[in-house]
């Protein structure tokens, strides 16, 4: 009960902190000299790079937790993404199977 009010609290500091530098973000890109600054050729090439550069460094890192992750034989994000598709997937087809046994004239096992 506790942890999951702490991770409540956790997420919202951090929605509001994502809220507050959008905000933020959208207040700077709207200054005049900020957009002149960004219709500068080269400081669009600059800026286009630091994100490939920010991108590539995430993908590195991905991947390296995920080779970790292996050698320590835990799971993944993306296995236990696929395992709660597969778990929904059963409990839909078990639910389905039930309200036809109740079902008027449906077999019954």
């Amino acid at each position: 009960m506790i942890a999951r009010r702490l991770d409540q609290l956790e997420r919202d500091r951090d929605v509001d902190l994502k809220r507050f530098f959008q905000t933020q973000g959208t207040k700077v890109m709207q200054d005049p000299r900020v957009m002149k600054l960004m219709q500068d050729e080269r400081v669009m090439k600059t800026v286009m790079k630091g994100f490939q550069l920010k991108q590539q460094a995430q993908e590195q890192f991905d991947a390296r937790v995920e080779r970790v992750a292996k050698q320590l034989n835990l799971a993944t994000k993306a296995e236990l993404r696929d395992l709660k598709r597969a778990l929904r997937k059963m409990e839909q087809e078990l639910e389905k199977e039930r309200a036809k046994s109740k079902a008027p004239g449906g077999s019954k096992a």
